[in-house]
């Protein structure tokens, strides 16, 4: 009898690992990238949705990201003291960027509110809405960037010149347009990535305090006129009296979105490149990540209930 019930225990299955747990956390982001299928499809039909019955369709984005960003570039242009030529695609690659990280900040906080009832009724991993949100600012940042590629073809002479600057007087040379152009595409990837952990964090922490998301809004609207988007980092370091540039410039360095869009910005549009971009991005890749998982372990069984 002993022997019969140890072999029993032995063949006894394991039992499931807590609702609160590294496995279940971790397993939950694994299997949502894998069913891309879903994800995709569900955030292309969003973009369907909301331009269903309209002329244009998706096309609405570009134009509004096109009449956007020459509106404000040719009147900043004019108050900066700026070259339009080499202004403008500044400016437009600027928002472009912002609206990407906008997208991930605000409509990350709805993730799993906007998402009720598919949470409630289909049993997918909750990562699964976190990719359709990037997914779906993605294809709308394809959009956008159609009015890049007609900037460019207008500028080009000015964009690829050798030692061109932004703002009339300015000493800082940029290097134009060149083969490291091809250093956006790691840059939105890693840009991408970390729309996936803001979605997750933000979207966890907005489902149980419904205050987070207008908080979130009303940031969003001091950090874009205190990001270097409208405006070029020339201006802290040329202004004022002399000597004080290098403290100024700290109002942009301690900007974390700063780094995210020079990271996205200079490849595109022929600036020089500084690799701390990379390492700042780079750190608040690993610890952004590290605390969504940690989210995910000690609150991805309540969502259902909160939403």
């Amino acid at each position: 009898m002993p022997a019969t019930a140890t072999a029993a225990q032995e063949q006894a299955p394991a039992p499931p690992p807590s609702s609160r747990s590294w496995e279940r956390a971790w397993a939950d982001i694994s299997e949502g990238i894998k069913q891309r299928e879903l994800w995709g499809h569900l955030g292309w039909q969003d973009i369907k949705q909301r331009y269903r019955r309209s002329v244009i369709g998706p096309l609405w984005i570009t134009l509004s990201m096109a009449i956007t960003a020459a509106g404000l570039g040719l009147l900043y242009s004019q108050l900066f003291g700026a070259r339009i030529p080499t202004f403008l695609p500044y400016i437009t690659v600027g928002f472009i960027v912002w609206n990407f990280i906008l997208g991930c900040l605000t409509e990350g906080t709805d993730t799993f509110i906007r998402n009720e009832g598919l949470i409630k009724h289909l049993p997918a991993p909750l990562t699964v809405y976190a990719l359709r949100t990037v997914w779906r600012l993605t294809l709308m940042f394809a959009h956008n960037m159609l009015v890049y590629v007609v900037v460019v073809i207008i500028f080009w002479s000015d964009l690829t010149k050798n030692g061109y600057t932004i703002q009339d007087g300015s000493t800082v040379l940029q290097p134009g347009i060149s083969w490291t152009i091809v250093f956006a595409i790691p840059a939105f990837v890693l840009l991408a990535i970390n729309g996936g952990w803001v979605a997750i964090l933000f979207g966890i922490i907005s489902t149980r305090y419904r205050d987070i998301p207008p908080v979130i809004l009303s940031l969003t609207q001091l950090l874009f006129f205190m990001t270097p988007i409208v405006w070029t980092t020339d201006i802290l370091t040329n202004v004022g009296p002399k000597g004080g540039g290098s403290w100024r410039i700290l109002v942009a360095e301690l900007n974390p979105l700063y780094h995210y869009i020079e990271l996205l910005r200079a490849p595109l549009i022929g600036n020089t490149q500084s690799w701390h971009h990379w390492a700042v991005v780079g750190v608040f890749t690993v610890v952004g990540w590290g605390v969504a998982l940690l989210a995910m372990r000690n609150y991805r069984a309540r969502i259902s209930y909160w939403v």
